[in-house]
């Protein structure tokens, strides 16, 4: 090891999702001696249970920004990372007729193109033309943005695992871990026991500390004694066999969206705005959700006359698989990213990245980076009060107590895209 190697900060990330995987890659490319910590495999969770749909096109400064880098960073790795493919694939905001929600949309589309997003208002017959495959007749608005994508998020963070430890991160699965006490200059963390999950193994010491552990982020700080209103909600997704050659849909109307799949269609939403327990919740998905589905599919896709599509109780969706996975909420539907000391701390040796509100997959690329930089400058001394510093404002942990009372929202909603319209 050169003298070099050795002043190397030492980051341990906590996690095996998109975010982590994403941040401990970047770590190690800007020379930090960097341990990733997931308790199953790579991808098991909530990136392995994701939909992969790709945009950048949000009304709002720093979800345009963030979108933008992380659409740029995912199409570089299709060309750069073996394993991984993006297949670009443009995206449909549809709004039903007697929504009120369209009458946003057209200012809502002219400040994604202020973002210099490329995105269009389509009245519903050109919709149609451009897009047989869909249905468009009873729509009263519909945007286009072309720069969007889709892709298969459990071989993202298995490409990038794979290069990550090709470039010296040391990848520990099937390992649990507790936060322990900072250690003057550090964090301390506790090795648990693979079998139980309870009993100590041994300790070990790093220089800071990056939890990005999705539905288990709020428990794990809270064993350091740190509160974050992150809270963990069940969505749901199937794929439905048969031939599609349309673009990716998001259904406003009916809070339900679709892409292509290599087997058909990948279709979703399912929310359930309830808190999920993420050691034990329903991993598979309702027959409620099945049959919402096949509504959205039959009353968007153009496979039948109206006629044909008249009787709700005739809709029988043949699907395989179909999944719930969980997805995290704040009160105000910005992740929280950034240090999380508590009070009194010397300097910041603890982080976090969670919250997404089911947007954590399409933005890993570009958090997992602004975590790198940021923990990295953090250590060097510029925190969120240096003009220099890489974190982002907006997502400042510090912007909470920590136990906030909130209702879940959709994450992805049509007033989610045009906040502050």
């Amino acid at each position: 090891m050169t003298e070099e190697d050795e002043s190397a900060p030492s980051v341990a990330v906590v996690g095996g999702g998109a975010v982590g995987v994403t941040a401990a890659h970047d770590l190690a490319a800007r020379g930090a001696d960097v341990t990733l910590f997931e308790r199953e495999e790579l991808a098991a969770e909530s990136s392995g249970r994701a939909a992969g749909v790709l945009y950048d096109a949000y009304a709002e400064d720093v979800d345009a920004a963030v979108g933008a880098r992380a659409l740029e960073r995912f199409r570089a790795f299709d060309r750069s990372l073996p394993g991984f493919s993006f297949s670009a694939c443009p995206y449909v905001i549809a709004v039903r007729e007697g929504d009120p929600d369209a009458d946003a949309v057209p200012a809502m589309v002219e400040r994604m193109r202020e973002h210099g997003r490329e995105v269009s208002l389509v009245a519903p017959d050109a919709l149609g033309k451009r897009f047989p495959a869909l249905r468009a007749d009873d729509l009263a608005v519909a945007a286009v943005a072309e720069g969007a994508g889709w892709t298969d998020p459990p071989s993202y963070v298995r490409a990038l695992g794979e290069r990550a430890a090709r470039e010296g991160v040391e990848i520990e699965t099937e390992t649990a871990v507790a936060l322990g006490p900072e250690t003057g200059s550090g964090r301390e963390l506790s090795i648990r026991d693979a079998g139980d999950g309870n009993s100590t193994t041994g300790t070990r010491a790093f220089d800071a500390v990056v939890v990005a552990a999705g539905a288990h982020t709020r428990s794990l700080l809270a064993d350091a004694g740190v509160s974050v209103p992150v809270v963990p909600y069940r969505v749901q997704a199937l794929v439905a066999p048969g031939p599609y050659d349309g673009p990716m849909v998001y259904d406003a109307t009916a809070d339900a969206y679709f892409r292509p799949h290599p087997d058909g269609l990948l279709a979703g939403d399912g929310t359930e705005p309830v808190p999920a327990d993420p050691d034990d919740y329903r991993r598979e998905a309702d027959d409620w959700f099945r049959e919402d589905v096949a509504a959205v599919l039959d009353e968007r896709l153009a496979r039948g006359d109206s006629a044909e599509r008249a009787d709700p109780g005739d809709r029988d969706l043949d699907v395989s698989p179909a999944w719930a996975g969980l997805c995290t909420a704040t009160p105000d539907g910005d992740p929280l990213v950034g240090p999380v000391d508590a009070d009194g701390a010397p300097a910041p040796t603890l982080f976090v990245a969670a919250g997404w509100q089911g947007h954590g997959f399409m933005r890993a690329p570009a958090i997992g980076e602004t975590v790198a930089e940021g923990v990295l400058a953090s250590l060097a001394g510029a925190g969120f009060g240096d003009p220099d510093s890489p974190w982002i404002g907006a997502f400042d942990p510090g912007r909470f107590d920590g136990n906030e009372e909130f209702e879940i929202a959709e994450g992805m909603s049509l007033s989610e895209r045009s906040e502050e319209i």
